[in-house]
């Protein structure tokens, strides 16, 4: 019978070594470094997709305003401020003449208010003369 304190040479070792142990835990820090940063560079992508959704939607409200009041816009260069989805945005609108002169062609650039080098959205429409009204 074996002594109990005396280990069998032909018996194989279990477990795993620390070497072992060390590498599976790197592979697995890489993966989830990995994964994390994938998660942070869609949740960037998200915030920029909904600041340009909103900018998107600040240039349409400028543009169907003029067309709701009717206004024959001057020609030349606007500046202003709209909040939208609780952001500040900084529009700039710029009204061109065109061959037609009973239209002209409205401009509209939309930037964060923070970062204005940064333009979020530009729409192009035209607005119309309105007939005067006969008495």
């Amino acid at each position: 019978m074996p002594s109990p304190l005396r280990r069998d040479p032909c018996r194989a070792s279990t477990g795993f070594t620390l070497v072992e142990v060390l590498v599976a835990l790197a592979i697995v820090a890489i993966a989830l470094l990995s994964a994390l940063r994938a998660a942070g560079m869609a949740t960037n992508s998200m915030q920029d997709l909904r600041g340009r959704l909103l900018a998107g939607w600040v240039a349409d409200n400028r543009l169907a305003e003029h067309r709701a009041r009717g206004e024959w816009l001057p020609l030349g260069e606007q500046l202003g401020n709209a909040d939208q989805g609780g952001i500040a945005f900084t529009w700039r609108e710029q009204v061109i003449a065109t061959p037609n002169p009973a239209f002209r062609r409205v401009d509209i650039f939309v930037q964060d208010a923070a970062s204005p080098d940064h333009r979020l959205a530009h729409v192009t429409g035209f607005v119309v003369n309105p007939p005067a009204v006969a008495p």
